[in-house]
């Protein structure tokens, strides 16, 4: 009998070492996924190319903290809490050939938990004053998200006062604009109920320099 030769091992490629000074840098999503990320930035992964920018102001983040604690509060004590599976804040949306950071993600209905790469059921974001920023989560998210199967997208804006909603009908967004003193909610969370002057209130304890 002949002896069996082991197969050799695959060596595993070493992480990627990014920081600021890596911004436009050309990379693969796989290449991307396995980086080894430099601390207090954001990174995404836009069509091949990397995206580094600052972390959100406190403006931003601390309505994102608040949004969370609401949702997990109507997850543990409201009686039809278990439609929301898990919410998670600053996480990688998963897109052909990109990598974009969504500033918080829903996933709600699977019944179970959902895997790090599975579409999210929302996706919010928090506008930046910027024009490059805003045209970022008004159009270009928008057109991005509405290519996978994402069933609402939130935008959140300090500055105009408003929540604008895209919700999938048909397979397309349709857009719906909450305003300041209204309370949104969604089929997907029933019972849920969002008082957008809560999140303003919140985002208005902050000095920021964007407003």
């Amino acid at each position: 009998m002949g002896a069996v030769l082991a197969k050799p091992k695959r060596k595993r490629k070493a992480p990627i070492n990014v920081g600021p000074d890596s911004n436009g840098i050309v990379m693969t999503p796989e290449e991307f996924d396995r980086a080894d990320f430099n601390e207090g930035y954001c990174y995404e992964l836009i069509h091949g190319v990397l995206i580094v920018s600052p972390i959100p102001s406190e403006a931003e983040a601390d309505p994102n903290e608040e949004l969370g604690h609401l949702l997990r509060t109507y997850r543990d004590s409201h009686p039809e809490g278990k439609a929301l599976d898990i919410t998670l804040f600053e996480r990688f949306v998963h897109l052909e050939g990109s990598r974009r950071r969504a500033d918080r993600v829903i996933w709600a209905g699977f019944g179970r938990m959902p895997k790090p790469s599975e579409t999210p059921s929302i996706i919010v974001e928090f506008v930046s004053k910027s024009k490059r920023d805003r045209e970022r989560d008004y159009e270009i998210k928008r057109d991005e998200y509405q290519e996978i199967d994402v069933q609402e997208y939130w935008i959140i804006d300090r500055f105009e006062k408003t929540m604008t909603v895209h919700l999938r009908v048909d397979g397309q967004f349709r857009k719906k604009v909450i305003r300041a003193n209204q309370t949104y909610r969604t089929p997907l969370l029933p019972g849920f109920e969002l008082p957008l002057a809560r999140l303003f209130e919140v985002a208005n304890r902050w000095k920021d320099e964007d407003a």
